[in-house]
């Protein structure tokens, strides 16, 4: 496997993505993140995308789509898990332990009861301040 790189700096477009995932607004998170995505053509690119794809699993969830949030799970998954714990000034392994935690609960809760979802489960993102300035 590669190394992967990590941004000494976050990209404007990443930093509103991070500010809007971290406020809740995934969907709007979303469009900033992939800006970033899509402008990156190094390794850099897999934090925001494995970013990306946990708010869209989070939103998925909201809109109470089992399948799609499973699936969206795992995707975010696969770019997450070729970082390491810290990339960017992002806590990843905090990230990788809450996608954890709400994929157990939304398997638990199943496609009947997805509205009982607890959306605490949503955590916001440990940023070490210093890395997105």
């Amino acid at each position: 496997m590669s190394v992967v790189e990590c941004p000494k700096v976050l990209p404007e477009e990443a930093q509103i993505g991070i500010a809007l995932y971290n406020a809740g607004m995934f969907y709007e998170a979303h469009e900033h993140l992939e800006i970033a995505w899509r402008a990156e053509r190094s390794t850099k690119r897999y934090l925001y995308i494995g970013i990306l794809q946990a708010g869209v699993a989070y939103y998925l969830i909201q809109r109470r789509n089992y399948r799609g949030a499973l699936k969206v799970i795992a995707r975010s998954r696969r770019w997450l898990n070729q970082l390491p714990e810290w990339c960017g000034g992002v806590n990843i392994g905090q990230l990788r332990n809450a996608l954890c935690r709400v994929e157990e609960e939304v398997r638990r809760l199943g496609p009947d009861a997805l509205e009982q979802f607890d959306q605490r489960l949503f955590q916001k993102l440990e940023i070490r301040s210093t890395k997105m300035s």
